[in-house]
C-alpha cells in the first residue's frame, strides 16, 4: 500500500481514495505500481465489463484513432451510424442520442421527458416520478432526480419537479403519477441503492401508469445494462419495456461514452437545436462500443454471464446461511450481486483490499460485486472464499 497526502498532489481531493495506485490491468486483475496483483470485483464500478484491455475493445479503438479521431456533430460519422443501428437493432428504440457519461445520459432523459411533456400534456407536466434510493448522477438535475439525500446535502435549493416512493410499492406509486407527470425514472435493479431488483407487478403498473397518463417509461441502465444482469439490457428480464433507456459505464469498456435510446414518437421531441454534446457519439468512443456489443452478442457469452451469476450468488447464499448471525441477506441478477450486513463495518472493502480483492461498499454495510463478465469460475471462487474469511472475522 502506499500512502498519499492530498496536500502534496494537483488532483481535487473529492474522492475518499484507497491507498494503491493502479498501472496496469488485465482481464479481471489490476496491478499496483509495486507490481501486486488484486482481484477486481469493482470494474470501475460495472465500467470494464469485458475486462481491463479486452483485445477487441483495444484494436477497434486504436485503429479508429489512426484513421479519424473527431469531428463536429454537424455532420456525420460512420462509426455513429453504425453504432446507433447495432442499438437499436438489439433495443426496443428507434433513435440514440450519444453523450459522455451517465450522468448526461439522464439527463438527456429529463430534458426529452418534460419537453415532451409540455407539448403533449401542458406546461404544468414537468413532473418525473423516482424511486427511493435510486441513483441518477452527480450533476445537479440527475442528483434531484436521485433519492438518497445523503448526496444531495449542501447542494440544495435542488432542482424541482421530482418525486420519489417507495420501491415497489404499487400504491405510493399510482398516488405520485397523475396529468402533472411527464415521466417515471427508475433503475430496473437499484445498483448504488443496494442492488435491489424491481418487481414484475411494480413495473408493470409502471408501465400501465404510464400508458394512462399518456408519460415516458424511462429506464437508467447505466450500471444495470450491457450484459450486466445476464442479459444485453436489464429490461429484457421484466414482462415491460420502457420508452427511453440510458446507457453509459459498460458501453465502450472505459472509453467515455454515453446513449439515450428512445423511440422515435419519444425523441421527436428534441428536434435540432434543443440538445448536443460536444464529444458525444466521437468515432473512437462509437467503435469501442461496437466492439462491445459484437462481443457480448457472441452466441453462449451472456448465458454464461447468467450461470456465472447463479454460481456466485448460490456460493454467497452458503455464506451467509453459515454466518447468518452477520449477513442479512444476499441478492442480485446476473454479475450484479450484494451481501447487506446486519450491522455496519465501515473498513470492510479495506480489509478486503489488503487481501488483494476489490469490492464496493455501500452505507457501511452492503458489500457490491461487479466483476467482469468475463470472470473465471476460480476467480470466483477465490472471491467467495476470501469474502467468507472476513466474514468470519466479524463473527469472531
Amino acid at each position: 500500500m502506499v500512502m498519499i497526502d492530498p496536500a502534496n498532489i494537483h488532483v481535487a481531493n473529492t474522492y475518499a481514495r484507497f491507498p494503491v495506485t493502479f498501472v496496469q490491468g488485465k482481464g479481471a486483475s489490476l496491478y499496483d505500481s509495486n507490481g501486486r496483483e488484486y482481484l477486481d470485483f469493482v470494474s470501475g464500478i460495472a465500467v470494464c465489463s469485458l475486462g481491463h484491455c479486452h483485445p477487441a475493445v483495444t484494436e477497434a479503438v486504436k485503429r479508429q484513432v489512426d484513421t479519424l479521431m473527431h469531428v463536429s456533430n454537424l455532420y456525420w460519422t460512420d462509426p455513429q451510424l453504425k453504432l446507433a443501428d447495432l442499438l437499436c437493432r438489439h433495443s426496443f428504440g428507434d433513435r440514440v442520442f450519444f453523450c459522455n457519461s451517465g450522468a448526461e445520459s439522464v439527463e438527456s432523459a429529463i430534458k426529452l421527458a418534460r419537453r415532451r411533456g409540455r407539448m403533449v400534456k401542458g406546461p404544468d407536466a414537468y413532473e418525473i416520478v423516482c424511486l427511493e434510493g435510486s441513483f441518477h448522477g452527480r450533476t445537479l438535475t440527475a442528483l434531484s432526480a436521485t433519492g438518497q439525500p445523503v448526496y444531495q446535502h449542501g447542494f440544495e435549493p435542488l432542482t424541482a419537479g421530482f418525486t420519489h416512493v417507495p420501491v415497489n410499492d404499487i400504491r405510493s406509486l399510482e398516488l405520485a403519477v397523475g396529468r402533472r407527470t411527464a415521466a417515471v425514472l427508475m433503475e430496473p435493479v437499484l445498483g448504488e441503492g443496494g442492488v435491489r431488483p424491481l418487481s414484475d407487478e411494480f413495473l408493470t403498473a409502471a408501465r400501465s401508469l404510464c400508458d394512462r397518463h399518456r408519460a415516458l417509461l424511462m429506464f437508467d441502465e447505466v450500471q444495470v445494462g450491457m450484459g450486466r444482469t445476464g442479459t444485453l439490457f436489464a429490461y429484457e428480464q421484466t414482462p415491460v419495456e420502457p420508452d427511453v433507456m440510458c446507457l453509459a459505464k459498460a458501453l465502450a469498456n472505459g472509453f467515455p461514452m454515453g446513449a439515450m435510446v428512445a423511440r422515435a414518437e419519444a425523441m421527436e421531441y428534441l428536434p435540432p437545436g434543443t440538445h448536443a454534446s460536444t464529444f458525444g457519439g466521437n468515432p473512437p468512443a462509437c467503435a469501442a462500443a461496437m466492439a462491445v456489443i459484437n462481443v457480448m452478442t457472441q452466441p453462449g457469452f451472456l448465458q454464461r454471464v447468467k450461470e456465472l451469476g447463479e454460481y456466485f450468488h448460490a456460493g454467497l447464499v452458503k455464506i451467509a446461511s453459515a454466518h447468518n448471525a452477520v449477513v442479512k441477506e444476499c441478492r442480485g441478477r446476473g454479475l450484479i450481486q450484494a451481501v447487506e450486513l446486519r450491522k455496519p463495518v465501515p473498513d470492510f472493502a479495506m480489509r478486503l483490499l489488503e487481501d488483494g480483492y476489490l469490492v464496493l461498499l455501500g452505507h457501511g454495510r452492503i458489500v457490491r460485486f461487479l466483476p467482469p463478465l468475463v470472470v473465471e469460475r476460480d476467480q470466483i471462487d477465490r472471491m467467495l472464499k476470501a469474502l467468507e474469511e472476513r466474514v468470519a472475522d466479524i463473527s469472531a
